[in-house]
């Protein structure tokens, strides 16, 4: 009987997972990878019992959401937000394994590695980047033709 009990509560576990995994699908953007779509699901799942709506209904599910747009954008895309709430999604994606994730280079880094470009205004160097790229195309053209 003790074996009987356990498959019911094994099963009962399983079946609350894929109404879960279920209910989060509806919140999935049609942008996102699999990959993006995977993590942000993990990070929305940990969290989902925190933020579940009061009766009053509250709007604690749509923080939960944008929190976990915070940490994809973050993560996938590059984008920087306010170091504090910076800190609070990484806090709470602690522990969430994503591989593969793209490397990106900040403007100030880009800066500390080339000093001359600090001098630069910041159009000027837009312009001068845009000519040096319109120049090496129009040279790939004419070897073309």
């Amino acid at each position: 009987m003790v074996g009987g009990e356990a498959a019911a509560a094994v099963e009962e576990l399983v079946s609350g997972v894929r109404q879960a995994a279920d209910f989060a699908e509806q919140f999935r953007s049609y942008s996102e990878s699999e990959k993006q779509w995977k993590a942000r699901m993990e990070f929305i799942l940990r969290h989902l019992p925190d933020y579940r709506d009061p009766p009053d209904g509250g709007g604690r599910l749509d923080q939960l959401l944008s929190l976990s747009m915070v940490w994809a954008n973050h993560l996938f895309l590059g984008c920087s937000y306010n170091k504090d709430l910076l800190d609070k999604v990484m806090e709470m994606a602690d522990g969430i394994e994503v591989e593969d994730l793209p490397q990106f280079t900040t403007r100030s880094e880009l800066m500390k590695k080339n000093p001359s470009l600090k001098s630069m205004p910041r159009r000027k160097l837009y312009f001068s980047i845009k000519a040096k790229a319109e120049d090496s195309s129009h040279f790939q053209h004419e070897l073309q033709a």
